[in-house]
């Protein structure tokens, strides 16, 4: 009995070492959080957002199943045109004084095949919560020059920003809006191991 109960504590034990969560951070240095929307029909604006965190949980080497966080500061915005920007952080988008953040929060990050994974989150802009989902492609883990593991994701997808509230509109006069409904999310993440 004593060698069945000493068994039990040792897998026990092992199992608790073997699947311990690592947390991992976003080296923001190495990061970009970006969108582009159509503008006139005929082209993209891009953006991203120069202030941001994040951390991923994860008991495994290949992330599946992890439990992924990121906080942006709306007022970041940064689209390469300051008069562009102010807008966007005004009444007419994003109010980034009543809602000066942007979440999102996990649901299921789960591996498709290869490289390709879907995650499956709630992302929450001026206070309304939808559930999206995104691609994603992990390029793999390293140790850099210093021994650090580093880890490396490539995201994209697309929301409605109508769903959100961001809701300023104006037509041209043949019809087509000058902001597009459709935005897509892309972001490049390197991930640091705390």
């Amino acid at each position: 009995m004593k060698k069945i109960i000493f068994a039990l504590v040792f897998l026990i034990s092992s199992a608790s070492v073997t699947f311990a969560t690592d947390t991992w951070v976003f080296d923001r240095t190495h990061s970009k959080v970006g969108f582009s929307v159509s503008h006139l029909v005929i082209t993209d604006v891009e953006g991203r957002f120069k202030s941001f965190s994040g951390k991923v949980k994860t008991d495994n080497e290949d992330f599946t199943n992890s439990d992924i966080e990121l906080k942006i500061d709306v007022s970041s915005i940064d689209t390469d045109l300051e008069k562009r920007d102010k807008h966007l952080v005004a009444k007419d988008f994003f109010n980034a004084e009543k809602y000066p953040t942007i979440t999102f929060k996990s649901k299921s990050f789960k591996k498709v095949d290869g490289k390709n994974y879907k995650l499956v989150g709630d992302l929450t802009i001026k206070g309304v919560t939808k559930e999206v989902e995104l691609d994603v492609i992990y390029n793999g883990m390293v140790k850099n020059f210093m021994g650090k593991d580093k880890a490396g994701f490539k995201l994209k997808g697309s929301i409605n920003r109508f769903d959100y509230g961001l809701n300023w509109n104006r037509l041209m006069e043949t019809g087509g809006a000058i902001v597009g409904e459709t935005v897509t999310i892309v972001a490049n993440i390197e991930l640091d191991k705390t």
